[in-house]
């Protein structure tokens, strides 16, 4: 990773210490990984943990297994799919959590993994062959909230340049762009298992990108109504009248 400075072009490899909200999920990620090694018997798939933890929309929908829109945020397949998802975090998720503080970027970080967990289910829902396995196939992995945090990071920071592939410089926005088309190519593939693998990745940049760019006006407004509605629930609870002009005397608190 490479970024602008006065006098030219600094080359740096990540964005240097660990913040308080990577840390904490850096923690969690490893631990839950080396639990689910030693409840292993026999293969990803019949690890009881996946099971009960990964997220199967039929198991959600129709078991009640809530949790699992979170938990399978925590669960990696192997060493491979660990290291990379932890890498990108700390690469990505840093600079977000200092722009933006800790309960901020923690937010994001699960509205756009559970907004990537829902989007699978919604998917597997869809009367299509190719993902009809999705319905039935745990989902684990932090993935979808990592696309999250590649696309929050294209969009505070468009012009960084990026190594793509460790050797093509290339900005910030147009990094998040391959990666995206990438997944929406590997999502529209039957073969392979691409869209079982690649359908929270887009949910976790689409559910991102709505939070980020989205209808800002419509957000606040919505906030607006809320917050009027609750005072007025407050007002009618204490028998407090709202100020004005208004004839009656006895409507005036003083």
């Amino acid at each position: 990773m490479s970024r602008y400075a006065p006098s030219g072009t600094h080359i740096t490899f990540g964005p240097g210490g660990v913040s308080p909200a990577i840390r904490l999920l850096l923690i969690a990620n490893i631990a839950v990984f080396i639990v689910l090694v030693f409840a292993e018997p026999g293969g990803r798939q019949l690890n009881p943990l996946v099971g009960i933890f990964g997220l199967t929309p039929d198991a959600f929908l129709t078991q009640g297994r809530l949790w699992q829109i979170v938990t399978y945020l925590f669960l990696h397949g192997d060493v491979t799919h660990l290291l990379f998802n932890m890498l990108a975090l700390w690469m990505f998720g840093v600079d977000l959590e200092r722009r933006w503080g800790t309960q901020a970027f923690t937010r994001y970080y699960f509205l756009t993994g559970i907004g990537a967990g829902l989007s699978t289910v919604v998917i597997s829902l869809m009367p299509l062959e190719s993902v009809r396995a999705l319905y039935t196939v745990a989902t684990i992995g932090a993935s979808g909230a990592i696309y999250g945090l590649i696309l929050a990071w294209a969009i505070v920071f468009p012009h960084r340049i990026i190594l793509f592939m460790m050797l093509f410089p290339i900005p910030a926005k147009v990094f998040a762009i391959i990666m995206g088309a990438i997944a929406f190519l590997s999502a529209m593939s039957a073969g392979g298992g691409g869209p079982v693998n690649q359908i929270a990745h887009l949910g976790g940049m689409i559910v991102g990108w709505i939070y980020l760019k989205g209808p800002t006006n419509l957000r606040l407004d919505l906030k607006y109504r809320l917050t009027k509605w609750r005072m007025d629930r407050m007002r009618r609870r204490f028998d407090v009248h709202r100020g004005g002009r208004d004839d009656n005397w006895k409507n005036h608190i003083h």
